[in-house]
């Protein structure tokens, strides 16, 4: 039984290799796959999934939207003249990209002294300085990540656009 689990997971893995790959090698023939791989903390792996769930980002009017999409928006919670200070993320987006989003700011977060002059790493650093709960600040770091990849990878594909027009 033991064996037979050993051999299917095995070649689950192999099968994930091989679509990472896949991935991998599409993901290099669009235009902005050089300026998200030049972005802190995005690998090999998470770049590739980070182009695939985003897609052309200029596909949302701003970063809020973009944000939004990811589900990691705080709604706001007013009532009258209330207005709620303690809000926590929508969760309304893609789950995949909030998945994605942890395993990027968990990776800026362990390698912290190759990212120390990475403007993302910075405001994480301060968040938690701040005392802010470590899921707080991350998913704030994380919403600064995607601000600066919707303002990079939009530049890059309408400067293509303009020069093919």
């Amino acid at each position: 039984v033991i064996s037979g689990a050993i051999s299917l997971l095995r070649d689950a893995n192999a099968s994930l290799f091989t679509i990472l790959n896949r991935m991998r090698e599409l993901a290099k023939q669009l235009p902005e796959y050089e300026t998200v791989m030049a972005m802190s903390g995005v690998g090999e792996t998470l770049g590739p999934r980070l182009m695939a769930e985003i897609g052309d980002p200029r596909r949302f009017h701003d970063a809020k939207a973009l944000i939004a999409y990811a589900g990691i928006d705080a709604p706001p919670y007013q009532s009258g003249q209330f207005t709620g200070t303690n809000r926590h993320i929508s969760k309304r987006g893609s789950k995949v990209l909030r998945k994605i989003g942890f395993e990027l700011m968990n990776t800026i977060n362990v390698h912290q002294r190759f990212y120390q002059d990475y403007p993302v790493c910075i405001y994480f650093l301060k968040k938690r300085a701040e005392g802010k709960h470590y899921r707080v600040a991350m998913f704030a770091a994380y919403n600064k990540f995607l601000r600066i990849y919707h303002a990079r990878v939009s530049e890059v594909l309408d400067a293509i656009e303009q020069s093919a027009s």
